[in-house]
């Protein structure tokens, strides 16, 4: 038998020792990205907006889930959320119910309809931009495409997402999951298996996030990784600032009752912090070009440039004599070994030149 393991055992070897250098630079660039500052930024910008749009966003959600008989999910999901905050995450979030009970959509008038879903959907174009800083992506959605995908999401993700704890929860709950947890070893997979549900759903929602908000094509893999190293940190991190709170009384002592919403607005910076590192882990895993550079754009000399630009129109106008899928600026920059932003600067001034359309 000895022989015969060989070959698997080399094989694995040389998959684990191509693919750790990768994370390894993977992490080195992710490193650099948040010592410079700007996701950090970024996260209390967020911060500041959901502050200002939770309750209209719930609201919005609450009309929907209403027509479909679900809105009840909605204070146990928060309730997951703000777990973290302990005592002050009920309070937290039997305030926000109250809020959203207390505003009626039905009467607020077509200016106060405007201005609801206008707070909504600056939330989600303000999570793009954060989401795009991260992915290099300097230009927006269309303003069309924007409208239909921001009302997808709006319609659409609170059906989804409320469903989706309903049916694990009805499943975990259910007369056979009962009867499995009497039965050993079955018993403990399955409990094992309940444990795991909270991981699982976190990571399928970072990954449906990064696949869907950044204005960039992201594969299923990269969103995948970092989708479960954001999970991961995330839930452990709620755990580790929950027991923080349990075993600390010096905040409630020096901000008194507005020690509740100083925890939260913590809480709400470091969600965002760990969910625009996993979009920057998704990115370099993606694009390892980027992983030794800079975000500033290479200088390249006049002949490089016109280089450049040459095989790029050879590039665009072999696809388009050929009947091929037109070229993406991503995929331009990784066919030439170049950063996406000199690839921009390129294709803007060929199109300036009238040589591209």
């Amino acid at each position: 038998m000895a022989p015969a393991t060989q070959p698997y055992q080399s094989v694995t070897q040389g998959r684990w020792r191509a693919v750790l250098p990768r994370l390894l630079k993977v992490g080195a660039a992710v490193w650099r990205e948040m010592a410079d500052g700007q996701l950090s930024l970024h996260a209390m910008s967020l911060v500041y907006t959901t502050l200002l749009s939770l309750v209209p966003l719930l609201a919005v959600s609450f009309s929907v889930l209403k027509a479909f008989d679900v809105h009840n999910q909605i204070r146990p999901l928060l309730l997951t959320l703000l777990a973290p905050l302990g005592a002050q995450g009920v309070e937290i979030a039997d305030q926000v119910i109250g809020f959203v009970e207390n505003m009626k959509v039905g009467v607020l008038g077509a200016v106060g309809l405007s201005l609801l879903f206008y707070t909504v959907v600056s939330l989600i174009q303000k999570i793009e931009s954060a989401f795009n800083y991260a992915w290099r992506v300097e230009h927006p959605r269309p303003l069309t495409q924007r409208f239909s995908q921001y009302l997808s999401v709006l319609l659409v993700g609170p059906i989804l997402v409320f469903s989706a704890v309903a049916l694990t929860g009805a499943l975990l709950s259910s007369t056979l999951a009962n009867s499995l947890l009497s039965m050993q070893p079955l018993g403990m997979l399955v409990g094992l298996l309940g444990k795991l549900v909270p991981y699982v759903l976190v990571i399928a929602a970072f990954t449906f996030i990064y696949v869907l908000i950044p204005n960039a094509k992201v594969r299923f893999g990269s969103a995948l990784l970092g989708a479960t190293v954001a999970g991961l940190i995330w839930q452990t991190g709620g755990w580790a600032f929950g027991s923080f709170i349990a075993s600390s009384t010096r905040y409630t002592a020096i901000y008194a009752s507005f020690a509740i919403v100083i925890l939260f607005m913590i809480w709400l910076y470091l969600s965002w912090l760990i969910l625009l590192l996993g979009a920057s882990i998704a990115f370099y895993y993606q694009h390892p070009e980027f992983q030794s550079g800079s975000r500033e754009p290479r200088h390249l000399s006049a002949c490089a440039k016109e280089r450049l630009a040459l095989w790029s129109m050879v590039l665009i106008g072999r696809a388009h004599a050929q009947g091929a899928a037109a070229w993406t600026t991503q995929r331009l920059a990784q066919q030439v070994c170049m950063p996406a932003s000199n690839i921009e600067q390129l294709l803007d001034a060929l199109e300036r030149g009238g040589l591209l359309v």
